[in-house]
C-alpha cells in the first residue's frame, strides 16, 4: 500500500521539478484518478495549471454539472463541449480498439487546442498502473496510454499517480481531504459510454446506456460494488403492450475487486434485479430486455469493450 504521508509531498515536488515555470493543462474527468492528479498539480504549480474537462457526449448522467460544482474553486476551469467532434469521429466505427484509439487521439487534439489558448507546454493526466498494464499487455488500449497518437504536441506528459492502483489512489484522495463523492466514486472508463455500447456509437444507444447506468448505480449503491454498470449489447425481440418490438438488450454488471486487475461478479438478490429491469425497460420504450452478467475477470474484462 502507498504511504500517503511520503507520496503526496514527493509527487508535488516531482510535478514542480518537471513543469518548472511553464504552464500545464490537466485532463479532468471527475473520476478519482484525474481528481487526485488535479489536486496534486494545483498544489504544486497553482495558477500555472488550467483544468480542462472535455464533455465528449459519452459521459454519465449529470457529469458536466457535477464537474462545475466540485471544481468551482479552480478559477481557470474550462469546460469544452466536444460532443459533435467525438461522435463524428466515431461514426461508422465498430471495432473496440479502433474506438479507443479514435477517442484517445480526439482527447489529445482537444487538449492541444486548449493548451494553445492557455500557453501551456505540459499535459497532466490521471493515468494509473492498471491502465499501463492493460495497454502494454495488449488486453485493451486505454485512451490515455495505448490510445494516444504517435505525435503529441506537448513538451511532456506528467502522470503523478502512474504507479498507483485504484485503491491506493483513493487513499491519497482521502489524505488530500477530497470530497467523498470524488474519493469514493466508482470507476468510470476514460472512453466513457463508448465502451458500454457494442458496435457503432449512436445517440440512441448512448441515451439508453446513460439512463441504464444511472439506474444500476442507484439501485446497487447498497451493495457497495467496486464497479456497477450497464451496457447496450445488441437487439432482440420483445413485447410492449400488444405490440412486438425489436429493441435493445441491456446487460447489467456489478463486480467486487481490490484493484481492478481481477474481479468477481456480485450476487444480487432477485428482487433488486427485477427492480432494475423494470426501471430500465419501463422508462425506455426501445429496450426489449435486461440480462445480468455473472462472468468474473478473468475470463471477461470489467467493461465490455
Amino acid at each position: 500500500m502507498v504511504d500517503t504521508e511520503t507520496f503526496v509531498p514527493d509527487a508535488i515536488d516531482e510535478i514542480r521539478a518537471e513543469i518548472g515555470d511553464a504552464n500545464a493543462v490537466i485532463a479532468l474527468s471527475g473520476g478519482v484518478d484525474s481528481s487526485v492528479a488535479a489536486a496534486l498539480a494545483y498544489e504544486a504549480i497553482g495558477d500555472q495549471l488550467t483544468p480542462v474537462y472535455v464533455d465528449t457526449g459519452l459521459m454519465r448522467k449529470g457529469e458536466t454539472a457535477g464537474i462545475r460544482d466540485t471544481f468551482d474553486y479552480m478559477d481557470s476551469l474550462r469546460i469544452v463541449d466536444a460532443k459533435d467532434r467525438f461522435l463524428d469521429a466515431l461514426a461508422g466505427v465498430t471495432d473496440p480498439e479502433a474506438k479507443r484509439e479514435i477517442i484517445g487521439e480526439q482527447f489529445i487534439r482537444e487538449f492541444e487546442r486548449e493548451a494553445t489558448e492557455a500557453d501551456a507546454d505540459y499535459l497532466v493526466q490521471g493515468t494509473i498502473y492498471p491502465d499501463r498494464i492493460e495497454s502494454e499487455g495488449g488486453i485493451k488500449s486505454h485512451h490515455n496510454v495505448g490510445g494516444l497518437p504517435d505525435v503529441v504536441d506537448f513538451d511532456g506528459i506528467v502522470e503523478p499517480v502512474r504507479d498507483l492502483y485504484k485503491d491506493e489512489v483513493r487513499d491519497v484522495a482521502r489524505h488530500l481531504d477530497l470530497e467523498e463523492v470524488v474519493a469514493e466514486r466508482m470507476p468510470f472508463p476514460g472512453p466513457g459510454l463508448a465502451v458500454r455500447v457494442i458496435g457503432e456509437v449512436t445517440d440512441e444507444k448512448l441515451e439508453v446506456a446513460r439512463h441504464a447506468c444511472h439506474v444500476v448505480e442507484d439501485e446497487l449503491e447498497e451493495y457497495d460494488p467496486w464497479q456497477a454498470l450497464a451496457a447496450v449489447i445488441g437487439k432482440a425481440t420483445g413485447v410492449k403492450g400488444d405490440n412486438r418490438v425489436h429493441g435493445w438488450v441491456v446487460s447489467v454488471r456489478s463486480v467486487e475487486s481490490r484493484d481492478g486487475m481481477t474481479a468477481r461478479a456480485q450476487e444480487i438478490d432477485w428482487e433488486t434485479l427485477q427492480r432494475i429491469q423494470s426501471r430500465i425497460t419501463g422508462q425506455n420504450d426501445n429496450v426489449a430486455r435486461v440480462v445480468y452478467d455473472v462472468t468474473h475477470k478473468p475470463p471477461a474484462t470489467i467493461e465490455y469493450e
